[in-house]
């Protein structure tokens, strides 16, 4: 015999599903944004880039 469906729990595991897809996805975009803007940084002034990094000091 089949079990009786539990609607409200299935649609509560979906919503769990789309937040977390949401968050991985701006979690994703946050650190390709990031990565840009190192980049943009990198190559605007180089001077900077080295007196900013504390390895180099």
């Amino acid at each position: 015999m089949a079990f009786k469906p539990n609607y409200n729990f299935q649609k509560a595991e979906r919503d769990r599903a789309k937040v977390r897809k949401k968050q991985e996805k701006l979690q994703r975009l946050q650190e390709e944004s990031d990565k840009r803007k190192a980049e943009r940084v990198e190559q605007a002034d180089p001077e900077i880039q080295t007196l900013t990094d504390p390895g180099e000091a």
